[in-house]
């Protein structure tokens, strides 16, 4: 049953989103996923419709549930870039309209208006995984004409210039904002409008883009969610604020050793 949006259950566009990127995961979906709006979207995933879901990721939620915690350098050269990865999910700062991403900084590198936490894993996940899908939110901030950091390779130029460079997963087959869907077309494989969601309109997607956005002919509406997927997600949130907070509470009680401490120590 879907949520009537003059219900109680009125759901925002973060619940949108997060939901919109769980329902492409299928059961069985090996996917590598960081931390945020994908490892909240595998695990809704998980709690759904994808029961049996291998996943891999520093996430206590899915620790506790799986049959094994291996050492990141397995997850990364057994994995990764053995080709074992159906799906790899990716934030970013900054998206361009071949699916390249910037989580380095913003502004000129050597003097940056913004440091960002930088690569992480993802420009090996860029790289390996069998497909890419991309989270994040739509404004014309995120989603620029030119990147100031190429982080991650999308399609780079387009027009088959991944596959030249010889890189051997597909890239970004999916981009899922607060707005809609996007996914690369067929030849010149610039990012495309396919989705929208509910009292949503393509002009307000355009605004929200940083170049001129290429529209598919025919733009799907996207479902809402229903009443068990706003239920499960929200049951998820509240778990991950209790425990974070309990992570914080253990952190104020076991302060970390002054500088003078650890010398007489060393």
């Amino acid at each position: 049953m879907n949520v009537d949006s003059s219900s109680l259950n009125k759901y925002t566009p973060d619940e949108m989103m997060t939901i919109a990127a769980a329902r492409l995961i299928w059961p069985g979906c090996v996917c590598f996923v960081g931390i945020g709006v994908p490892s909240a979207a595998a695990n809704l995933a998980r709690l759904t419709h994808a029961p049996v879901l291998p996943l891999s990721i520093g996430d206590g939620e899915l620790a506790e549930t799986a049959d094994a915690v291996v050492p990141l350098p397995e997850i990364f050269s057994y994995w990764l870039q053995a080709g074992r990865i159906d799906v790899g999910f990716l934030g970013a700062a900054q998206i361009d309209r071949f699916g390249n991403l910037n989580t380095t900084v913003i502004g000129g590198y050597g003097k940056p208006k913004t440091r960002m936490p930088g690569a992480g894993g993802a420009p090996e996940i860029a790289h390996h995984a069998k497909q890419i899908f991309v989270v994040l939110k739509q404004s014309p901030r995120s989603f620029v004409a030119q990147l100031d950091f190429c982080t991650s390779a999308g399609f780079l130029n387009g027009n088959g210039e991944r596959a030249r460079r010889g890189i051997p997963g597909a890239g970004p087959q999916g981009v899922i904002t607060d707005l809609g869907v996007l996914k690369p077309a067929a030849g010149s494989q610039e990012l495309t409008l396919v989705a929208r969601y509910e009292d949503i309109s393509v002009d307000r997607i355009r605004a929200a883009t940083g170049w001129p956005l290429a529209v598919a002919d025919t733009i799907d509406v996207v479902a809402p969610p229903t009443e068990d997927e706003l239920r499960v997600l929200r049951d998820l949130h509240k778990r991950t604020e209790i425990a974070h907070a309990g992570d914080a509470c253990r952190s104020r009680k076991t302060p970390r050793p002054s500088l003078e401490q650890a010398r007489s120590t060393a």
